[in-house]
């Protein structure tokens, strides 16, 4: 298993527990606008939370959602953010399925 991590807001989460899968991208942009779902390995994350979230945001408000690797059904590519770039972000090709997830942490910045 390859631990997956994707921060987002908390009211989101609870919506997609609802439905059974999760289709957000990124902040303020879906999978299918984007094509993909952003995440991220742990020594990654905060780095794309203060880009993401920044100051502007409740910390009470985020979640980060730990992701089974094993349990997902679609593809997941490493790729950089772009072009160029050495670091490269597991990338999410279709939904999360709510039951990929293992465990919901609290954003602490």
């Amino acid at each position: 298993m390859t631990e997956l991590l994707h921060i987002t807001e908390r009211v989101l989460w609870d919506a997609a527990r609802e439905s059974g899968t999760y289709e957000m991208s990124t902040r303020g942009r879906t999978l299918h606008e984007e094509g993909f779902i952003h995440c991220s390995l742990r020594h990654q994350l905060r780095s794309v939370a203060e880009m993401l979230y920044g100051a502007d945001t409740d910390p009470a408000d985020l979640v980060v959602l730990v992701i089974d690797s094993d349990r997902l059904t679609n593809p997941v590519r490493f790729e950089p953010p772009v072009p160029g770039a050495e670091e490269k972000f597991p990338h999410l090709y279709g939904p999360l399925p709510v039951d990929a997830v293992v465990n919901v942490e609290e954003w602490h910045p």
